[in-house]
């Protein structure tokens, strides 16, 4: 079977998109520190453009979680993988995730990092899906709502493969 990509969302529109959440996130966050928190591996790409587009210091740490384990289905339980390496007690701190599907492992993440008391805590997501939509999860900042189809580029891949794309594609496969 061959791999076959087309064009769902191109870098020039993702870009602009971008620069817009990073000018409402300044907006939102004027006068306060933002503090990112990037679930691993897909949002990377993401996090680090919206993290250039905002003109003010954007605090960075990262997270790799998992409620799926070696299964196409969500366990229920949250699975660290790597953990924050500081407190977030009392900051104002982005979730920054590359797609909101399910929401099961996210709304999870989000009970967990509540636990650990931060002044203020919201999702920035750069696509959404909500056709797949299990457990409510309230998104406050989406660069795009897309179609239940599997995508890839822009830091998402399909078996590790496609995440330097600079668009995001929908994948399809052919028999050769």
């Amino acid at each position: 079977m061959t791999e076959k990509i087309d064009t769902l969302i191109s870098k020039d529109i993702i870009i602009e998109k971008i620069k817009e959440i990073a000018k409402q996130i300044e907006k939102d966050y004027e006068g306060k520190e933002i503090h990112f928190i990037c679930v691993l591996k897909g949002g990377v790409i993401f996090m680090v453009d919206l993290a250039r587009y905002i003109n003010k210091n954007v605090y960075i740490n990262f997270m790799d979680v998992s409620s799926y384990g070696n299964s196409t289905e969500s366990s229920g339980n949250l699975k660290i993988l790597m953990d924050l390496d500081e407190p977030i007690a009392g900051k104002n701190v982005i979730i920054v995730e590359d797609i909101v599907d399910s929401g099961r492992t996210l709304s999870m993440l989000k009970e967990l990092l509540l636990s650990r008391k931060p002044e203020s805590l919201k999702i920035c997501t750069l696509l959404d899906k909500p056709d797949r939509r299990v457990s409510q999860v309230d998104i406050d900042y989406t660069c795009f709502q897309i179609p239940d189809e599997f995508v890839v580029g822009y830091g998402l891949d399909y078996a590790q493969k496609y995440r330097n794309l600079d668009y995001i594609g929908v994948i399809s496969f052919e028999e050769e």
